[in-house]
């Protein structure tokens, strides 16, 4: 099928945040500005800096120091800031956040309403007990009160784990035993349509500490004896001054599977805000008083992306608290007057099987972004037309970058499905096996990169990324883990990862996670985990191979055991779509599963 091809009109080119920046600086050609941005990243990321006006209480002394190596590079050398304080520098008047609960009309807040609100929580945490450096965890869906809090504790100085509310029990204590957080913000339920999906339960089942949890329901809710109510916790006083510190400072301990199973605990740091900020500027094109909605969590980078992204650049957050595939939730968007919509692969499919989002009006919407899983080209032309013909920003990134290393603009022709730039002050390079330059092959990238992690909570950074990785014209490679092929046109597209690690329902998750689930059910002996990526592109499909141990249980009902265990200890968006039962499971001279075998090979099975 010939791909659909969208080109900016000459007007929207003029008007884009690139377009300007690239006039600024002499250019009149993209390609030349992102070369321009990797072969003299201080001077790019020193006008980033100055571009989305990064508020410092003392100065660099230089953007950028690699004299302790590219691995362990200094951003903003010598400088304090608090990055909360750049969230905070539109007009006390705009709105800051734009939320709607299910069955409830639109609510706004304005910056000085959340700036209030952000001080009344951070003198709740002090009245607490709390100092700086101490850690609290959100285990909340992305609502007002859970942004507000998340800015609060990184105001205080009070690192924030985030863990996402679809977890189960045993999911959650794994993150909080490996974060040590002193307090949890929680919520009692989360209601969809007419259910009440327990939220503080499943804190309370994972041990967690101490709890402040915001009541969003009237049925009865039974507190352990150290936990309070949000209301009780919120303090009167809405003054509260800034904690300054070091850019190295840690703001957010976010999570992503580890392939040896634990997920690793990655944490961000002041200057990894400066990356969501800078991609949301130069490739989703977010301007001043925007409106900018991605269904998403604070768990998730995607979470935190959002709130700094926009508030940064001075737009406004769109929160809906229903699901994003209901019909509602298009409403939400036509009705907060959306300019950017951020999606996962996996709601657009749903969209385009229901056509429930073809009576709204999007206008709106300048542009879409579209992150977590690999996009069907048909599906995302469907989407573009839902907005009368924008095009899509393909994202693909990492926790560990606090961005995109791949992407696209609203400059240059957008063709669903593919990326069409690296992202802007960063640059990687496909390696074939044999470590030679290729069009396709497992990516590298070259730091340094503003964003990217240089430590890691649980595990030893460098061995993670960067040990035994190849040399590349004289420079350090640092391993990321995703394959991609650069097409004829220079454009790339994604091709799965290299090593166990999966995306699925947006999630990365380790292959070894769910093995190591379903190896406890009686008629498994071993099992492999892997994900299939349809053939004309979209989510991937959870396939699972088992070697048997003798049971009377039927293939049937082996499925539903499987399914079922994967959603009641892992997560409930890991769907599983195959469970094979197989002689033995293929492996290296090492004895390590050959999990790239058994996907080569699914098709053929099948």
């Amino acid at each position: 099928m010939s791909q659909t091809i969208w080109k900016p009109s000459k007007e929207l080119i003029e008007s884009s945040n690139i377009y300007k920046i690239m006039l600024l600086y002499g250019f009149d050609n993209y390609q030349d500005f992102w070369k321009w941005s990797v072969t003299n990243k201080t001077a790019f990321w020193e006008a980033t800096v100055q571009t989305l006006e990064i508020k410092l209480a003392t100065n660099y002394t230089s953007i950028l120091d690699v004299s302790k190596g590219v691995e362990n590079a200094q951003w903003l050398k010598n400088s304090t800031l608090n990055i909360v304080d750049s969230c905070f520098q539109n007009e006390e008047d705009a709105t800051a956040i734009i939320f709607q609960k299910e069955g409830e009309p639109l609510q706004k807040v304005t910056q000085k309403e959340l700036l209030k609100l952000v001080n009344k929580i951070a003198n709740g945490l002090i009245s607490l007990g709390l100092k700086t450096g101490d850690k609290i965890a959100i285990n909340m869906p992305m609502t007002l009160e859970a942004v507000a809090i998340y800015l609060a504790a990184i105001k205080a100085g009070m690192p924030v784990v985030t863990i996402a509310d679809s977890f189960t029990p045993n999911e959650i204590e794994t993150r909080l035993k490996i974060a040590s957080p002193k307090v949890i913000f929680t919520q009692d339920v989360l209601k969809r349509g007419e259910k009440k999906l327990p939220i503080f339960q499943k804190v309370v089942a994972a041990n967690a500490p101490k709890a402040i949890v915001v009541k969003t329901s009237e049925e009865n809710l039974v507190l352990r004896k150290d936990d309070v109510l949000w209301n009780a916790f919120l303090s009167a006083n809405t003054a509260f001054k800034t904690v300054v510190q070091k850019p190295k400072d840690i703001i957010t301990i976010l999570f992503s599977s580890g392939t040896t199973g634990a997920p690793k605990a990655i944490p961000w740091t002041h200057t990894t805000p400066i990356k969501c900020a800078s991609d949301g500027f130069y490739h989703q094109n977010i301007h001043k008083n925007d409106v900018v909605c991605w269904s998403t969590n604070l768990g998730w980078m995607m979470g935190p992306w959002l709130v700094f992204s926009s508030l940064i650049n001075k737009a406004t957050i769109a929160l809906y608290y229903g699901t994003p595939i209901e019909s509602n939730f298009g409403k939400f968007v036509q009705d907060a007057k959306v300019t950017m919509l951020g999606v996962i692969p996996s709601f657009v499919k749903y969209w385009k099987a229901s056509k429930n989002m073809e009576q709204f009006n999007w206008n709106t919407i300048q542009c879409y972004s579209s992150t977590g899983e690999v996009s069907n080209p048909i599906e995302m032309n469907y989407l573009m037309q839902l907005a009368n013909n924008k095009p899509v920003i393909e994202y693909c990134g990492g926790t560990e970058i606090g961005g995109a290393y791949v992407t696209s603009t609203v400059v240059q022709p957008n063709i669903a499905g593919t990326f069409s730039t690296q992202a802007l002050g960063g640059e990687f390079i496909l390696l074939d096996e044999t470590n030679n330059k290729a069009k396709k092959g497992e990516l590298f990238l070259i730091p340094p990169i503003m964003g990217l992690s240089t430590t890691l909570l649980n595990s030893n950074h460098y061995n993670v990324y960067y040990k035994n990785t190849p040399i590349y014209k004289g420079k350090l490679l640092r391993r990321h883990g995703d394959q991609l092929e650069q097409l004829e046109n220079g454009y790339y597209k994604m091709q799965g990862r290299v090593d166990d690690a999966m995306n699925l329902g947006g999630i990365k998750v380790s292959s070894i996670q769910i093995e190591a689930v379903l190896n406890k059910l009686e008629f498994i002996k071993e099992s492999a985990a892997i994900a299939i990526t349809p053939s004309n592109g979209g989510p991937s499909k959870l396939v699972a191979y088992y070697v048997e141990n003798s049971s009377k249980i039927n293939t049937e009902e082996r499925f539903k055991l499987a399914k079922k265990s994967i959603k009641n200890q892992l997560n409930p968006l890991f769907k599983l779509t195959d469970l094979i039962k197989i002689a033995s499971l293929p492996r290296t001279a090492s004895n390590k599963v050959m999990r790239k075998k058994l996907r080569d090979g699914f098709f053929n099975e099948k």
